[in-house]
């Protein structure tokens, strides 16, 4: 049986760390179910919180979108259902964002004492937000079969926009990690960051009652087209293609800026921990 084997030296980290994110694989998945255990370990009802939090807030949005402001969903889909269906990515979205910008303070001892790339980390956070967001679709599915609606033939492109949602909390994450270690306030910043983006992203109503002039400014959150894009799968909602586009460019950035900072600031971190 061969052993693979990591030689530290000068500047290897520099020129090998992608070959090492690959050798790591083993500890990415050791974290990752370490994770998922320690989420729902002595917890009342483990998983239920994966539906709880996500219904609570979609009755609530319901109730305030569609019996106060008078807001309405497409023909034939049930305000709940176009609700739960904005809800999804955003609950991924926040609950990895939250998990990744803790993730590297969670495991100083690992990061002081081990040589792995340090990246492994928030990834493997983020793969605990994926089994939320498995638990919650399942709680959509039960409220289409309770209103007895059918989703579009579009849903089979959904892994689409579930890979948009975690590049997006990917590249967020990254930088807000390498932020968190060097200044420690930014844990009181990432919820507030959180809350206020539940209002500024099209959660509760349809992006649609966005003015069309507005529109395109308003898809510079890279979550905007992320929604709609689920809505356009699940509800058959029509997608403004320009904001989508301009969603997908600004998520680009954000992992672009995420991996290029996280990297910089690595080296600092056992040091800063």
């Amino acid at each position: 049986m061969s052993l693979n084997r990591i030689t530290i030296e000068p500047g290897r980290s520099e020129k090998n760390y992608w070959r090492d994110l690959w050798l790591f694989r083993e500890l990415f998945y050791i974290l990752s179910w370490r994770d998922i255990k320690v989420r729902y370990k002595q917890t009342v009802v483990g998983g239920l919180w994966s539906i709880i939090r996500p219904l609570l807030t979609t009755i609530i949005f319901t109730l305030v979108f569609s019996r106060v402001a008078k807001l309405g969903a497409p023909t034939g889909v049930p305000y709940a259902i176009m609700v739960f269906a904005g809800m999804l990515p955003w609950q991924f979205f926040a609950n990895a964002l939250s998990e990744a910008s803790n993730s590297l303070i969670g495991n100083s001892n690992l990061i002081s004492k081990v040589y792995f790339p340090r990246m492994i980390i928030p990834a493997s956070s983020i793969i605990t937000s994926l089994v939320d967001f498995a638990i919650s679709f399942c709680l959509l599915v039960g409220m289409m079969l309770l209103y007895h609606f059918t989703p579009s033939i579009k849903i089979i492109l959904l892994p689409v926009f579930i890979g948009l949602a975690l590049l997006t909390a990917f590249g967020v994450g990254l930088y807000v990690t390498a932020l968190n270690v060097r200044y420690r306030d930014f844990r009181y910043i990432v919820p507030f960051i959180v809350q206020i983006g539940l209002y500024i992203t099209p959660v509760g109503f349809s992006s649609s009652v966005v003015p069309e002039k507005w529109r395109l400014l308003y898809s510079l959150n890279p979550m905007v087209g992320v929604v709609d894009g689920f809505r356009w799968c699940i509800i058959n909602e029509p997608i403004y293609w320009p904001g989508l586009l301009a969603s997908i460019l600004i998520m680009i950035f954000f992992l672009w800026a995420g991996i290029f900072y996280f990297r910089r600031t690595e080296k600092s971190f056992a040091d800063n921990i």
